[in-house]
């Protein structure tokens, strides 16, 4: 296929929702704004073959994650994804079967959360393929969640378990969006994050920003069983306890409350969501910086980080 049918072959399977006023097809797509009293997010986000996926992976699957880590960053706002741009680059030679199936893997998760794929652009790409998506979304006025919320005494909390992504759920990893809806609806979170570059960088985001410290407990990390087996069979693998503080791409929430409220949290989430295990992993403290609790004594986790594109 020359390029134009390419194009008409991958956007004839592309889902609309109720805001899609015009889809692919035109210079522009053309979608509703938001609602009164609402805000607009904006995401953007790409992988790149070879440091996001490889080629041996399912492209079905290539194409969910394109779009699921953008969707994980709207349910870290709190917010409700509605629309998405596709841009491909597509090396020379590609297989345009491949492409399809890509794109069929990231159709099936926009219409799994009402998005619509309104449109994007296709070039050539000198080395492996690219995926970069844009994403619109929503939330009520003044109501995104952001880092720099949390409270000294806050408790600190993680859905889902943490490290061993590779082993398969950075590719098939599921939004937490129904989830971080639940939890805006019902409590007052403070500051929320995806887990996208491991628990000890992403913390320190919301540290950061917020001008506070925290202290973790290694005895609450909620560790993959994937990290725990990956260092019994590999020696030069990482601890598991590493893996869990930086291993990337496990697109959990990690987010804190009041501690007041934390208790009736957990056992509402439990109720709620009891395929999804949700952990208090430690506190914000007033000292600057992450630390951690082990049984041996409280040490820094300063210079503990996780993934880097640039190091």
């Amino acid at each position: 296929m020359n390029e134009k049918e390419l194009i008409q072959t991958l956007i004839a399977k592309l889902p609309r929702n109720q805001n899609t006023i015009l889809g692919p097809g035109d210079d522009c797509a053309v979608v509703c704004p938001p609602s009164e009293g609402e805000s607009l997010l904006l995401k953007t986000d790409a992988i790149v073959e070879s440091v996001h996926f490889s080629r041996d992976d399912r492209p079905e699957l290539v194409g969910r994650k394109a779009l699921a880590r953008c969707l994980s960053d709207v349910a870290a706002m709190g917010g409700v994804p509605d629309s998405a741009l596709i841009t491909v680059g597509f090396p020379e030679g590609g297989d345009e079967i491949y492409l399809e199936k890509v794109y069929d893997g990231a159709a099936a998760l926009a219409e799994e959360f009402d998005v619509a794929i309104v449109g994007g652009e296709m070039t050539r790409s000198p080395g492996g393929l690219m995926l970069s998506v844009s994403l619109t979304g929503r939330v009520a006025r003044d109501g995104e969640v952001r880092r720099s919320g949390a409270k000294v005494g806050d408790a600190v909390l993680v859905s889902g378990s943490l490290g061993g992504s590779r082993s398969g759920h950075h590719l098939e990893f599921v939004p937490r969006l129904r989830e971080a809806r639940w939890l805006v609806e019902n409590f007052e979170i403070r500051s929320m994050i995806d887990v996208s570059d491991g628990l000890a960088s992403d913390l320190g985001h919301i540290t950061r920003e917020s001008k506070v410290g925290a202290l973790i407990d290694e005895a609450y990390l909620p560790i993959s069983r994937a990290a725990k087996l990956r260092s019994r069979e590999n020696e030069g693998a990482k601890t598991p306890l590493l893996a869990a503080l930086t291993d990337g791409e496990d697109f959990e929430l990690l987010f804190t409350i009041s501690p007041r409220s934390a208790v009736k949290l957990k056992d509402s989430w439990r109720k709620t969501f009891p395929e999804v295990p949700l952990s208090v992993i430690g506190r914000i403290e007033t000292e600057l910086g992450l630390r951690l609790k082990q049984a041996t004594g409280i040490r820094s986790l300063g210079g503990v980080d996780g993934f880097d594109h640039f190091q």
